[in-house]
């Protein structure tokens, strides 16, 4: 792990360790802030099973799925 950690600040996305550490704390952080807990997720497949068949298309589900997913930074282009 150091040799990797190194690696990175060596490339120049860092400027030292405690660099590298900061923003994987970051990362993981904003990763749990985006989780769901078991509630939440139960809570949205109720509802989604209350709404019925959408009329919408797989793509157009798809493309909308797609769009919030670069919203959050999940995604590129």
């Amino acid at each position: 792990m150091k040799d990797w950690i190194e690696a990175q600040i060596q490339q120049g996305d860092y400027v030292s360790v405690s660099d590298y550490v900061r923003h994987l704390v970051r990362r993981d952080r904003d990763r749990r802030e985006q989780e769901l807990t078991m509630g939440q997720l139960r809570e949205k497949l109720a509802a989604s099973h209350d709404s019925g068949v959408s009329t919408r298309t797989v793509d157009e589900i798809f493309a909308q799925a797609q769009d919030m997913a670069k919203a959050r930074g999940l995604m590129n282009g």
